[in-house]
């Protein structure tokens, strides 16, 4: 089953000639979800070829950066005739203002609109093999991260051992991998646990947000295949970081090897490194221990694989 990540805008507040405000998009399979929406996001929606087919608008915080491509996408969605309703998840209390910012220009989408409070531990979405759910995070407003949480899969089916204690090739192989016991025709039973492994843990990818450094998101991303931080600035500007409720990129991998993460992605990258962000990159592989630091384009996209095992 597919997982794929497309950094959408992974610019700060102020957008550049390369990089947009804040969007992640986050394909599994057949479902589509979109982690924040600043200005801009539909169109490099279109720029990038993911579409707009988003059943759920996760959205970290209320700062313009990261909300103001939200009526703009919602509109587009009427235009092209849509009829499925979109959920947009919000901090707990701040839907009233989302309320606002959708209808600002007077008029609503024809389609449902269903805006969601979410809270530190909530289960934002509850889904068929996974979860999302909301985390603390540490900015100058009320503010939730994401993680996106598949459920545990089946252990190995050893076929080698099955033969061996005499199950036949066909049903009652799948009949153990799913749990059942099955009797042989000597009258031999066979419990699941002599030929499938142990439960093997499936896919977790976590989005911060803008946030400082927080315990909070070392937990959520706890053996994390892909972390996703705020990495504002770089380490000579930790004062400044630390003043905007920002990360630089150093924290960013330090929360990332706390957690036992394996991929580190940075974005949110201020627009003074606009014409080289090699810096950032440089100090969070320097403090990272985890399989490699990646700092995207807009319009990369990223394969996540189940963890080996």
């Amino acid at each position: 089953m597919s997982l794929r990540v497309t950094f959408l805008g992974t610019g700060g507040a102020v957008p550049t000639t390369q990089r947009n405000t804040s969007g992640i998009f986050l394909r599994r399979e057949g479902e589509r979800m979109l982690f924040d929406c600043g200005e801009g996001t539909q169109r490099q929606m279109m720029r990038f070829g993911t579409g707009f087919d988003v059943s759920h608008v996760f959205v970290t915080h209320l700062h313009g950066d990261h909300v103001l491509g939200v009526p703009g996408l919602l509109q587009t969605m009427d235009f092209n005739d849509r009829s499925e309703p979109v959920a947009v998840h919000v901090p707990g209390g701040r839907q009233p203002e989302i309320e606002r910012l959708v209808g600002a220009t007077g008029t609503r989408p024809s389609f449902p609109v269903r805006i969601h409070g979410v809270g530190d531990g909530e289960v934002a979405l509850d889904a068929d093999g996974y979860e999302v759910r909301a985390f603390e995070t540490d900015h100058d407003t009320r503010s939730v991260g994401y993680a996106l949480v598949e459920d545990e899969r089946k252990g190995r089916f050893d076929r080698e051992r099955a033969e061996e204690l005499g199950v036949p090739v066909g049903p009652k192989f799948q009949r153990l991998h799913a749990g059942e016991t099955v009797e042989l025709e000597n009258g031999t039973v066979v419990e699941p646990d002599q030929v499938v492994g142990d439960p093997r843990p499936g896919r977790r990818v976590v989005y911060t947000g803008d946030t400082r450094p927080t315990a909070a998101t070392v937990e959520a991303a706890a053996g994390a295949d892909l972390l996703i931080h705020d990495a504002t600035f770089a380490a000579d500007r930790a004062d400044r970081a630390d003043r905007t409720a920002h990360a630089t990129a150093a924290e960013a991998a330090a929360v990332a090897n706390d957690a036992g993460a394996r991929r580190l992605a940075l974005v949110h990258l201020s627009s003074r490194y606009a014409g080289d962000p090699d810096p950032l990159l440089r100090e969070a592989r320097a403090a990272f221990d985890g399989e490699r630091v990646l700092l995207p384009d807009d319009g990369d996209g990223l394969d996540v694989p189940f963890p080996s095992g």
